[in-house]
């Protein structure tokens, strides 16, 4: 397992690429600046964010901080290529508001890994970053994975090029395969380990124990869900609207919190990290206002009784 120190919350910079909707300069500095001063050394990104947007915004912002004093990871997997049917004022259709001047090629190979390094390296601006993750293999192809992405990745490592590879997922099963047959120093795994849903908890995460593999938990509201001390009939889940089983199963939860004087996304937040493979909670924000917000959910004390009440209710597995 790495030794990279993550701390306990990082930041998952998505909506520096104007994820769903504009993000001016001015605010995506104001949201890192947030964070920096909050305490948050662990930033996220990856060229899929707004098709490089982001990793120029996080970069232009680390460059003005000792690079010794932050971890940063990015990803690998989608290249950036000119658009060749570009045309003025064409958007790009993968849920980021910025023009289409790119598009995104799959590409597995090692050498479209080193290039697709060398490139995030060039929209940074930094001499490195610390982790890299491969990106979504099971969207695409797990077996180039398997065969050509991961052992590229060890190569990079072995080379001092990076000091840990590992794989970012939402799906908790190929994270597992994953685990078991690659040497990995971390995952990332988006929304499957939640305070609304355990299903890592069976598999991946006791494999990751036994690997020495480390998790970072994403997507702990599980798209909006459990982002509210008090869950709408408007809550979404996996970026759909949430069915109504999973709204009363989120009702409940908050309704135990609010027994405790808690209120859901503290313990929504805190939550992966009582697991002992998760060592860090990765959250976006796209203000400085939700940063303020996350960093003090990750810090406000939660009472030990709230977890066995949760336990009690079959709410969370003991």
């Amino acid at each position: 397992m790495t030794e990279l120190s993550l701390g306990r919350l990082g930041y998952g910079a998505a909506a520096l690429g104007n994820l769903y909707s504009h993000l001016g300069d001015e605010a995506a500095l104001r949201t890192l600046e947030a964070a920096w001063q909050g305490g948050v050394r662990y930033f996220d990104t990856a060229p899929h964010y707004g098709l490089g947007l982001s990793e120029r915004r996080l970069g232009a912002f680390l460059r003005t901080r000792p690079r010794e004093d932050y971890v940063i990871s990015t990803k690998v997997g989608r290249m950036l290529e000119p658009n060749p049917g570009y045309r003025p004022g064409d958007r790009d259709t993968e849920g980021f508001d910025v023009p289409a001047r790119s598009i995104r090629r799959w590409d597995f190979t090692e050498r479209g890994i080193r290039q697709s390094l060398e490139d995030s390296l060039e929209r940074l601006g930094i001499p490195s970053v610390d982790i890299l993750f491969l990106h979504d293999p099971d969207a695409y192809d797990m077996d180039a994975a398997l065969r050509h992405a991961l052992p590229a990745l060890e190569r990079l490592k072995s080379e001092g090029l990076v000091r840990a590879i590992g794989v970012g997922s939402n799906s908790a099963g190929a994270l597992d395969t994953l685990v078991e047959r690659a040497d990995l120093d971390l995952v990332m795994l988006a929304g499957r380990y939640t305070l609304l849903e355990q299903h890592a908890a069976a598999g991946l995460l006791p494999r990751c124990l036994e690997r020495g593999v480390g998790v970072v938990a994403a997507g702990v509201f599980n798209s909006g869900i459990l982002a509210r001390p008090r869950v709408p009939a408007t809550a979404h889940y996996n970026y759909l609207p949430a069915p109504p089983e999973l709204l009363s199963r989120a009702r409940q939860l908050a309704a135990v919190c609010e027994d405790f004087g808690v209120e859901l996304p503290d313990a929504a937040i805190q939550f992966p990290l009582r697991h002992p493979a998760v060592r860090n909670v990765v959250i976006g924000a796209r203000g400085a206002r939700q940063i303020d917000a996350n960093i003090a959910a990750m810090n406000r004390p939660l009472p030990p009784e709230l977890w066995e009440k949760f336990e009690a209710e079959g709410l969370i597995a003991r």
